[in-house]
């Protein structure tokens, strides 16, 4: 066996756009059914859904049976005993990219990396995991470092403060601009495309691609996130699976009822 080479870190590191959708109600179905779309990548998200490694396993296999579909799944805490403990289980089932939530220094971001890794560049602990094939890929543990991909989420005022620090630490892949989170901590909660948080937006872009690093985000409206692109998003998720189906049963359930059709969302909990 081999270890397989991160395609979406390749194509991110050459800054090559990834379009991707949010998966928040745990699958296996819906995400298969995501994943026969054609996104380059699926956020499996453990943050602000029940998801537990468990469900994470079926649904990366899920998606494995899709080529050109890259799963990348987000911890519900980066920090501390409880993130080590998870993104080493995130790893050892096979998912090769880590999205962390609420990075705000330099130091966290390097614990990140080291939780990524084999000794003697991390902690990660070794073990013969469906990651190396049940031990039948002995090369896997020499060669996983430098497959595996750091995601880290920027989304309060302490790591904007930090970014340039948090950016410039080797072993971090690409930040995550989180508008709704960032908007609450600026004080526009629930409005993350306000001006003010547009133009925070633009200059976490240049910072973050001053360090060389990929820059991520996620929009629900079209000409934001084309705009995002044209910024020069490495990846960039344009919807969500659970706001896609509340749409369309809305709107079919006010076709027929008379009910009134949901508001366009502004932002959500990303």
């Amino acid at each position: 066996m081999q270890t397989p080479v991160n395609p979406f870190k390749q194509a991110i590191a050459g800054k090559r756009t990834q379009v991707g959708l949010w998966c928040s109600l745990l699958g296996p179905l819906n995400t298969e059914i995501c994943a026969a779309a054609g996104f380059d990548w699926l956020l499996l998200d453990g943050e602000h859904t029940p998801n537990d490694p468990m469900n994470l396993l079926q649904q990366s296999q899920v998606i494995a049976a899709y080529p050109g579909v890259h799963a990348v799944a987000r911890v519900p805490m980066g920090h501390g005993y409880v993130g080590q403990a998870l993104i080493k289980q995130y790893l050892d089932v096979g998912i090769q990219t880590i999205l962390v939530p609420m990075v705000e220094t330099a130091e966290q971001a390097r614990e990140l990396v080291r939780c990524m890794r084999y000794p003697p560049d991390g902690i990660r602990g070794m073990a013969s995991t469906r990651a190396s094939g049940w031990g039948r890929n002995p090369s896997y543990a020499k060669e996983a470092n430098s497959e595996v991909c750091l995601l880290v989420q920027v989304e309060t005022q302490e790591g904007v403060r930090n970014v340039d620090a948090i950016a410039a630490v080797d072993g971090v892949d690409g930040v995550f601009i989180g508008p709704s989170d960032l908007s609450a901590a600026f004080g526009h909660v629930g409005d993350p495309w306000h001006p003010e948080m547009k133009k925070l937006h633009g200059d976490l872009f240049r910072r973050i691609q001053a360090a060389g690093k990929a820059v991520g985000i996620l929009t629900l409206d079209e000409t934001l996130a084309r705009q995002h692109i044209e910024m020069g998003a490495s990846f960039i998720a344009v919807g969500t699976d659970s706001n896609l189906m509340v749409k369309a049963t809305s709107g079919l359930a006010a076709k027929f009822k008379g009910a009134s059709a949901p508001a366009p969302a502004k932002g959500q909990n990303y």
